[in-house]
């Protein structure tokens, strides 16, 4: 169905043309900040000539990648943080589509990191180039107006090293630098589409989402960015909330410098007398007596609070009564002591006997 035949999708002069015509990209829209994109793209198909993409949480993205942007992989797989997102616009909102990323080594060079001067230098040649992915957005395919309707998050998107992975993960070297790519696919319902692949996509790169692989972060202000930035880090800010306080929305980068860190590296260290009570310190800044090394059993002694600490409660001393040992044990059976051995009578052996002060019987051999 071609536009103002009976279509919603209006018609207008830079959709002029038929079906699988590809038609010259135009200048994008004022004041909308598109990604670049790729090589090729003169020439496409009039369901994808018009497609702009705009990333979101453009400021969180410049902002890492004004540190280096690093991006953790795993053999299990870790999800990226930002998490790629971005609004689509200029879609046909009757055709389907399918949107996919993959990700291109930047150079040919691998790094390190020199904590010195905390800066990635290069350390030779790059390892040999990881099996080339692509990850679809679970949704695909859908229709245009699904696309644009909301904010397309690929937070499903997991990075590994292993290069063994059968989940489907991306397959990224680490200490490599990558460039994440995100397409624009139109399903052509045309029998001989194949011919027309390369007019039926839209790929799209965004500088600022640039990032190294690593195993573990090497720049710590990547991970106090992070976990300022990350929601999924709360825990680590709840051990100190003050730290994160007053500092104004939109600059991470002021709370840096309070971390959690910082904070206990500050506390002054109280000297420790000669013949004092060794104390140690809580989570509330109070001094409380510290445990000996090797305590007394708890029914020889109680817990005696140092002077200025909480009270703590005396102990009571458990009930300890010896064992009364009878000859015979209670709730036992009496029966005969099997066997005796005249020999060791004779010699001066005397058997044990089993029912008390009284003689014990006498039993020979033959007797079983």
């Amino acid at each position: 169905m071609l536009p103002g035949e009976g279509s919603p999708f209006p018609a207008s002069p830079e959709w002029a043309g038929t079906a699988g015509r590809p038609c010259l990209l135009g200048p994008p829209p004022a004041g909308t900040r598109l990604g670049a994109e790729g090589p090729g793209s003169g020439a496409k198909n009039q369901r994808v000539c018009h497609v702009a993409v705009q990333l979101e949480m453009g400021s969180l993205w410049e902002e890492f990648n004004r540190l280096g942007t690093e991006m953790i992989v795993t053999k299990a797989g870790r999800r990226m943080f930002p998490t790629f997102q971005v609004k689509l616009s200029g879609l046909d909102p009757l055709a389907d589509y399918v949107l996919l990323m993959d990700f291109i080594p930047l150079d040919d060079k691998r790094y390190r990191y020199a904590f010195h001067s905390s800066s990635w230098l290069v350390a030779g040649r790059a390892d040999p180039v990881a099996p080339g992915r692509v990850h679809f957005h679970p949704d695909s395919p859908a229709k245009g107006a699904q696309w644009m309707r909301q904010i397309v998050s690929f937070d499903k998107l997991k990075l590994t090293n292993n290069l063994l992975d059968d989940n489907g993960h991306i397959i990224l070297n680490s200490m490599h630098r990558y460039q994440p790519r995100f397409h624009v696919v139109f399903v052509d319902p045309r029998r001989d589409s194949e011919r027309f692949a390369h007019e039926n996509f839209k790929s799209f790169s965004f500088p600022e989402t640039q990032f190294m692989a690593v195993t573990a972060y090497q720049n710590h202000r990547i991970t106090q960015l992070k976990i300022a930035s990350n929601p999924f880090a709360k825990g680590f800010r709840d051990c100190e909330p003050e730290a994160w306080s007053g500092v104004p929305a939109g600059s991470l980068l002021g709370a840096l410098s309070r971390t959690r860190g910082a904070a206990l590296s500050s506390q002054p260290k109280e000297k420790q007398e000669k013949g004092a009570p060794r104390t140690r310190r809580c989570s509330s800044g109070d001094l409380v007596p510290a445990m000996p090394r090797e305590p007394a059993p708890l029914h020889q002694r109680a817990l005696v609070p140092a002077a200025g600490a909480p009270g703590f409660p005396e102990l009571p001393v458990p009930p300890y009564q010896p064992l009364a040992y009878h000859s015979v044990y209670v709730g036992a059976k009496p029966r005969a002591v099997p066997y005796p051995l005249p020999a060791l009578r004779a010699a001066g052996f005397h058997t044990l006997n089993v029912y008390g002060t009284g003689p014990a019987p006498a039993f020979g051999y033959s007797q079983q």
